[in-house]
């Protein structure tokens, strides 16, 4: 008996919210069935891979592999033709024949060039354009017709819109004797580090910072992309039926559901499907996803009048929904989610208590009336007669009508009073200016006749 033991920890990469890939290739058109594969694919996987940039789920960086020339042999015809920047960076020859066609060099310029539009595309937030050029260079300036040239390079670029200074700047002398930077970081990104390992054949998939191993197609490519992303974050290209199963077309994938609201817990993803509450129109549901799930917070009554209990009867609504929960109104009684039945106030006696009171009970409420022809007052729960209730009513007018009468023919004789006091006060004053009073007189008089 064999025992097989599946641990798909070493084989997937470690998932997150993006995919950081990288593809190693070659500008080399003329390398047979090799170059003609990596070519078709790039056709095939290009659109998909813009998707993923323009979307932001990816980020994607081409390399390229190069190698240097010994010191001793930098001088030698074959890294002359194979090399640039003084024996650095060094491709081989396209068609293996040092004196005819493309040179190595030609080769590296071009890997350089490639590099060089994707980091100026990147620059300009538009990285899929990179991926643009390298399909529109390979159709429009192959090798077979001699078109594997700078000239037919710059009209791909301008044709792009791409910044064509930025580009040559970056790519630099190479003929000079010195290090080109990128060129540099290329040279050392091949080196393994950690659990990976170096790149030494092309072409080379690496994703999340893991060698694929694989078959090099757009379908197999892009289910170990989608399998680098964290479970419900995938892309919806990742959830196509080309390349997975939508696990929540049956039976809801054993979810929570509500089938009169369309409302499901069930959220497909590329490995399965998660049971997990969502929010929907803004209001967040809680609860475990599998057996339960519940609208929470302000507005959950819009939702499926947030799961409670609601009827409508002769016109008239009544709703158990509160921003706090599921609770029967005034005049029910109930759970609040699954029915409020309503509540007899009659029979329980919390109505028209009085002795010649009449209770009549109604859906949510109550109606009160009185025997004997009495009228019922609702404020005291009581009933009283309408005939002295009338009589009482006059009476209480009669008092006030003559209340209001005394009071103003009282004012009036104030009124009066007090404006005929202050009048034959001012005429005194009047008066006393110019005419002596009858005593002031005498006073005078026998004044004067005492001095005589």
């Amino acid at each position: 008996m064999i025992n097989v033991n599946l641990d798909w920890r070493e084989a997937l990469p470690h998932p997150d919210e993006r995919v950081e890939y990288e593809f190693w290739t070659n500008s080399n058109d003329e390398c047979g069935p090799k170059c003609d594969s990596q070519i078709d694919f790039v056709k095939s996987f290009k659109g998909v891979a813009q998707v993923l940039e323009k979307k932001g789920c990816t980020q994607f960086t081409p390399h390229y592999i190069t190698w240097y020339c010994p010191e001793a042999f930098i001088l030698s015809k074959q890294c002359k033709s194979q090399c640039i920047n003084h024996g650095r960076y060094c491709a081989p020859d396209p068609e293996q024949d040092f004196n005819n066609g493309y040179d190595g060099k030609d080769v590296v310029v071009q890997n350089l060039r490639q590099v060089c539009v994707f980091k100026v595309a990147k620059e300009h937030k538009k990285p899929w354009l990179g991926w643009d050029y390298v399909i529109d260079f390979t159709i429009r300036c192959p090798m077979k017709e001699k078109k594997y040239t700078k000239e037919c390079a710059d009209g791909v670029i301008k044709s792009l819109g791409l910044d064509h200074k930025a580009i040559d700047k970056c790519i630099g002398d190479p003929d000079v004797d010195e290090e080109n930077p990128l060129l540099k970081a290329e040279q050392d990104a091949q080196i393994g580090k950690n659990s990976r390992g170096d790149v030494t054949i092309l072409p080379t998939l690496v994703i999340n910072n893991r060698q694929y191993r694989g078959k090099l197609d757009k379908g197999a490519i892009l289910k170990a992309l989608c399998a680098s992303f964290r479970e419900t974050t995938e892309p919806a290209v990742c959830l196509s039926e080309d390349i997975q199963t939508n696990e929540c077309l049956e039976n809801n994938g054993g979810c929570w559901q509500d089938k009169a609201a369309n409302i499901t817990a069930c959220k497909n993803t590329f490995r399965g499907r998660v049971c997990e509450c969502l929010v929907v129109k803004g209001v967040k549901f809680v609860g475990d996803g599998y057996t339960h799930c519940e609208a929470s917070g302000s507005g959950r009554c819009e939702i499926n009048n947030g799961g409670c209990w609601k009827d409508i009867r002769d016109g008239r609504t009544y709703s158990a929904c509160t921003d706090e929960g599921c609770k029967c109104p005034d005049g029910f009684k109930g759970d609040g989610k699954h029915k409020c039945e309503d509540i007899d106030e009659c029979k329980e006696r919390t109505a028209c208590q009085c002795k010649e009171c009449k209770c009549k009970n109604t859906w949510g409420s109550y109606e009160c009336g009185c025997s004997g022809g009495l009228l019922y007052m609702k404020e005291h729960d009581t009933c009283i007669s309408k005939n002295g209730a009338t009589e009482i009513g006059w009476g209480f007018l009669w008092v006030i009508f003559f209340g209001v009468v005394a009071a103003r023919v009282a004012g009036y004789a104030v009124y009066k009073y007090r404006i005929r006091r202050n009048m034959d006060s001012e005429i005194r004053a009047i008066m006393a200016q110019y005419m002596p009073l009858d005593n002031q007189g005498d006073v005078h008089s026998h004044s004067h006749h005492i001095e005589m």
